[in-house]
């Protein structure tokens, strides 16, 4: 395995992004992690490599402008649509830069939700998509979840766990996710409407438990999109499910993904 680090750049605004080549020049599918609200590279662990060596394919992961030691957010708190935004334009030109004509999708959180706009708005270029804990509209456990985490991050050393993965851009992360979340005009966010778009395959993931929102996310994705779509509510399992039942969420995606490998 062989891991090669790469700047993709947006409106000249550099990301940060590394490539996990098991096969080069293989015309498979590349598996591409695009992650939570508050992630980076590092936080995702190991996670990719194991499920890239398991399907045997190649895998990408990058981080969005704001995070890690990518370059800073600028408006905060963003705008409501960021995530189409992501989803519809940055994901392509990412995608573009990075040589990937074969994306087969794996979000997580804000990463699902930009994973299911791309595969809406680019509908002949997924291979298949894969989410976890993706939220298509905002629910009251949602702002629930989000006015602890503001809590924590007041009143506990969450502060300092993050600035050890986002460094300078740790407040602007975390307050461009908060205050959006919780601003009034995005109580309306919902992006069902753009779900029957979707007609690659999807394998939709969600922790019984999740803090962030409830199985009608996992209903809606599935109900909505046209392409055929298998849910998985895991028991025991809040909103991380790739950490908190590694071993079944592996062995979910490993038994999707062999499909398309």
């Amino acid at each position: 395995m062989e891991i090669r680090l790469q700047e993709i750049s947006y409106n000249q605004q550099h990301m940060r992004a590394k490539h996990i080549i098991l096969t080069p020049e293989s015309d498979k599918p590349t598996l591409v992690f695009l992650h939570e609200g508050l992630g980076c590279l590092e936080m995702w662990k190991d996670f990719p490599e194991q499920l890239c060596q398991a399907s045997g394919l190649n895998g990408f992961v990058y981080e969005r402008i704001g995070f890690g030691q990518s370059a800073p957010l600028g408006l905060i708190p963003r705008p409501i649509d960021y995530l189409e935004r992501e989803g519809g334009i940055i994901l392509p030109a990412v995608l573009e830069q990075a040589g990937i004509e074969k994306p087969l999708l794996i979000g997580h959180s804000d990463g699902g939700s930009i994973a299911l706009i791309y595969a809406a708005t680019h509908p002949d270029r997924p291979v298949a998509t894969i989410t976890e804990a993706a939220h298509v509209f905002l629910e009251d456990i949602g702002i629930k979840g989000i006015t602890e985490a503001g809590e924590l991050y007041r009143t506990t050393d969450l502060k300092e766990k993050l600035e050890k993965y986002h460094f300078d851009n740790t407040e602007k992360a975390f307050m461009g996710w908060y205050q959006t979340w919780l601003s009034p005009e995005f109580k309306h966010w919902n992006i069902e409407q753009m779900l029957p778009n979707i007609t690659c395959p999807l394998l939709v993931i969600q922790g019984i438990d999740d803090e962030y929102g409830t199985q009608h996310q996992v209903q809606s994705i599935v109900e909505n999109s046209t392409g055929p779509a298998t849910p998985l509510m895991i028991p025991n399992c809040a909103h991380i499910p790739h950490f908190q039942s590694l071993d079944t969420v592996k062995k979910a995606m490993y038994d999707f993904i062999k499909h398309f490998a």
